[in-house]
């Protein structure tokens, strides 16, 4: 079962930004702090900071690279996975949880924003479009040679 997941915090750092070529998708990094704040006795102090890896793929990796940086307040919604990997120097299992972006949004409730629409490519025509159009061209072209034939017999 999926559960999306909505944090809100401060970046940490730039996105680390990797773009897609090679046959690869674009991605994105950044660690998101989360501090919450607590009262006691009347005052309020700050608590421990939670610290989460934020990654996103594709658009809103290229989005997210552009459009935030280190201090930004922010509310990511997204998947939790765990990321293992093997140690290169001790050869042991390391794992973290890691926040798979759905979404990123500056977080308005802390300061102001300015949204720019993304600017899609033209589409490339529809390939079933194109291929109907061959399939007629064709028909036509047959039908054609058939009434030429006719006319000459």
């Amino acid at each position: 079962m999926e559960a999306n997941v909505t944090m809100s915090g401060y970046v940490g750092g730039d996105v680390e930004y990797r773009s897609g070529q090679d046959n690869r998708v674009a991605t994105g990094s950044f660690r998101l702090a989360c501090t919450p704040r607590i009262r006691r006795g009347g005052d309020w102090r700050d608590g421990e900071t939670t610290w989460v890896t934020v990654t996103c793929f594709r658009a809103l990796a290229d989005n997210a690279a552009s459009s935030i940086s280190r201090g930004d307040p922010v509310i990511v919604v997204g998947r939790l996975r765990t990321q293992v990997w093997e140690g290169r120097d001790d050869g042991e299992r390391h794992e973290r949880m890691v926040l798979e972006a759905l979404t990123i949004g500056h977080d308005l409730s802390r300061g102001t924003s300015v949204f720019k629409k993304f600017e899609r490519s033209v589409p490339l025509e529809d390939p079933d479009a194109e291929l109907g159009e061959l399939i007629a061209n064709a028909e036509a072209k047959a039908l054609g040679d058939e009434e030429a034939d006719e006319d000459a017999a």
